[in-house]
């Protein structure tokens, strides 16, 4: 379960959920600590995120929206207090792992950065396997090095925050870099929507895979009726890495909102927390127009998805999935199989 857009009181309203559908079978759960961050920690207040947001910023967006027939009076009365960014420093990380270790997970994940001493500590006292999300060979030796158990090593490929290099050559480079560290476990992650792929991921040398995009397109999925059709529809060239979300480079879907913060002359995206802060209740404005019918706001609407969403073409459920991922897996390993005998 990916928390870090939750508050304590919605993360322990879906973990009691879980609890009561899983059957007792282990599930994890991912939160967003970055590193490097403006404003990480030292008390700074919802007022003085406020304060850091540029006037060119805000009227960049503004024009933006007004460009495709939003309306945008009101976009920020409420200022920033309700908009996210907690969650990414370790304080408010902790809020939620208070929440999280509550529950039977079996296993926390950091999905930007070295995880932090407190999710170190909790895990260890109940024998949970802590991870974390790596996108270059010099992440995987500082979470090594640092005490991970297991990395996901995610390629550029990959919805959400991602590196340059790709799945394809990362999750080999990252193994033998390993080597001294025969305890942490691989997972492969960018871009793997078949089993195929994920066999492909096995044969170089990866205990399993770590999948998101895919999930994006099922009928269980929460994403926006509008941003699923846009999936439905792209190609793998439809996606890019911009920094217009979150101040960090992202993979989602291109759109005007991309394309606006790329433009000769647009602001340079602020550093996380502060574009979240920006983006996140402009976004919100455009997924709930859109979803009225509004064009301009469908046109714009965006959000993450890795390159297989050109792989991606028709709404399934999320069993339908993993069947077809396990068939798909067993013919190609049997088809790898195969060259051996010859």
């Amino acid at each position: 379960l990916g928390a870090v857009g939750h508050t304590p009181e919605s993360l322990e309203i879906d973990l009691r959920w879980i609890d009561e559908r899983v059957g007792g079978k282990p599930y994890g759960i991912d939160l967003l600590v970055p590193n490097n961050m403006a404003a990480k920690e030292g008390g700074v207040t919802a007022g003085d995120l406020e304060a850091r947001v540029p006037p060119e910023h805000r009227r960049h967006v503004a024009q933006l929206l007004e460009k495709h027939g939003i309306d945008t009076a009101g976009l920020w009365d409420e200022g920033f207090a309700n908009s996210g960014g907690e969650n990414m420093r370790e304080a408010g990380a902790e809020a939620l792992l208070d929440v999280a270790f509550g529950h039977p997970i079996g296993f926390v994940v950091n999905a930007l950065g070295v995880p932090p001493p407190g999710m170190f500590a909790r895990a260890r006292a109940k024998g949970i396997p802590v991870g974390a999300l790596t996108g270059a060979r010099e992440h995987a030796l500082h979470h090594a090095r640092a005490g991970v158990d297991i990395l996901v090593v995610s390629g550029t490929e990959a919805g959400g925050h991602c590196g340059e290099v790709s799945t394809m050559v990362l999750v080999p480079e990252v193994i033998e870099a390993m080597r001294p560290y025969p305890n942490v476990r691989v997972l492969a992650a960018g871009g793997i929507a078949t089993g195929r792929q994920m066999a492909a991921c096995m044969a170089m040398g990866a205990e399993g895979v770590w999948t998101g995009s895919v999930w994006l397109t099922t009928a269980e999925a929460e994403t926006t009726p509008t941003v699923k059709q846009k999936m439905l529809a792209a190609n793998s060239r439809d996606t890019v890495r911009s920094r217009s979300r979150t101040g960090k480079y992202t993979r989602q879907l291109r759109s005007p909102w991309t394309d606006a913060w790329q433009a000769d002359g647009a602001p340079v995206p602020l550093p996380m927390p502060l574009q979240g802060l920006l983006s996140k209740r402009a976004l919100a404005l455009v997924d709930r127009l859109a979803e009225a019918g509004h064009q301009g706001a469908k046109t714009l609407a965006t959000y993450y998805v890795g390159q297989s969403v050109g792989l991606m073409n028709a709404e399934q459920s999320t069993r339908s999935v993993v069947y077809d991922f396990m068939r798909d897996y067993a013919e190609a390993v049997e088809r790898l199989s195969g060259t051996l005998a010859e």
